[in-house]
């Protein structure tokens, strides 16, 4: 889900929805049963390579901060593939709705040196869901034999280049309709936070991209070495439990919006400081769901333009030495455990409703302090 979406519409909304309040979830999601986990990871098996090759493909306009980051790190941390950030343009790219990375190649010297395409693109959500450029480029790997992965509201691109018709799939709970107007010929599968169909993945919101990355990880590598690295990251389960009846109400996620962005006189200025040698996927977590509060002008700095993080992600800063580190916004915790731990954070400092507004943005489940 795009932050600037749920502004505008929040602002817009907010006379008509003072009143409306979180459905806050009173039950777990059920696990999956092992015959269709197992069905599903078959479906995710690299269709080339046995040692495959991966890109997560960004639009240097803006492209969504922990949908791109996550799926990068998880298989570079991994081993078991070879990954790009892949820029439609020359330079930095855009993270939304904070953070800027180096682009490691183009989409015209990806295809110089592979001309037989990937194995794996990773979709996050863009700016322009439209973007002619991407799904030209995203046609032509499908064409090639690439698996597509639709992350987040990255399934409305998907949707957008013809690649969800006949299919089943899912995307964030603020998109569904958006995009069965898209791809009617989608079927949309609830409760299940990744869905695999035909060399086409998508997924429900922005925290899938961590499940979805290790299910991939298990499909090329099996799973021992997959629950061996949720371990390490501190994930408890992958598999595409989710409950989608936990979220839904956009009353309620505008009206706490609307009254965040309105509240001017309890407006904070906080900033992360950075340090080289990040683990890429806390941050990404921790800055994402911060910059979700409407409450806050969040931004990362570092003490250099840029700096290389844990597995060697060019991150880009504005310079500066007057942040707060990780810990000040996130219990230390396991990568995997820095979402949640932002969560009690921002309830610690805001309150409930507002770690619910970022929960719902973010489609994960929190229970209320």
């Amino acid at each position: 889900m795009r932050r600037r979406d749920l502004l505008t519409l929040a602002l817009a909304a907010a006379p008509l929805v003072a009143c409306a309040s979180f459905k806050t979830p009173t039950a777990e999601p059920e696990p999956i049963p092992e015959a269709e986990h197992l069905a599903t990871i078959a479906q995710m098996r690299p269709p080339k390579r046995k040692r495959p090759l991966a890109a997560v493909l960004l639009d240097n306009r803006g492209s969504e901060t922990t949908d791109s980051i996550v799926p990068w790190s998880v298989l570079k941390r991994s081993g078991v593939a070879d990954i790009r950030m892949v820029t439609l343009e020359e330079g930095a790219a855009i993270l939304m709705p904070v953070l800027s990375v180096d682009s490691e190649q183009t989409v015209a010297a990806f295809d110089e040196a592979h001309p037989g395409g990937a194995d794996y693109v990773f979709v996050p959500a863009y700016h322009d869901e439209r973007s002619p450029a991407a799904i030209a480029w995203l046609r032509r790997q499908a064409s090639a034999g690439a698996t597509i992965v639709g992350t987040c509201a990255g399934g409305l691109t998907l949707a957008h280049a013809g690649l969800l018709e006949g299919r089943r799939g899912t995307t964030h709970w603020f998109n569904l309709k958006q995009i069965a107007d898209i791809s009617p010929g989608m079927t949309v599968v609830p409760d299940r936070r990744y869905v695999a169909d035909r060399g086409v993945i998508t997924t429900t919101g922005v925290s899938a991209s961590l499940p979805v990355s290790l299910a991939i990880v298990e499909a090329i590598a099996g799973p021992e070495l997959a629950a061996q690295l949720a371990r390490d990251l501190g994930v408890a389960h992958y598999d595409a439990r989710h409950l989608s009846s936990a979220f839904g109400s956009k009353s309620a996620i505008y009206s706490a919006g609307a009254a965040n962005t309105l509240n001017v006189l309890g407006r904070r200025n906080h900033k992360l400081q950075v340090e080289a040698g990040v683990d890429e996927l806390a941050v990404a977590f921790i800055a994402d769901a911060w910059s979700r509060t409407y409450r806050v002008d969040f931004e990362a700095v570092a003490a250099t333009p840029s700096l290389v993080s844990q597995n060697g992600l060019q991150l880009k800063f504005k310079a500066g030495v007057d942040g707060k580190p990780l810990s000040a916004f996130a219990a230390p915790s396991l990568p995997g455990g820095a979402l949640q731990n932002a969560l009690d954070a921002i309830s610690s400092e805001f309150g409930n409703s507002t770690a619910l507004l970022v929960a719902h943005q973010l489609e994960v489940i929190w229970q209320q302090a």
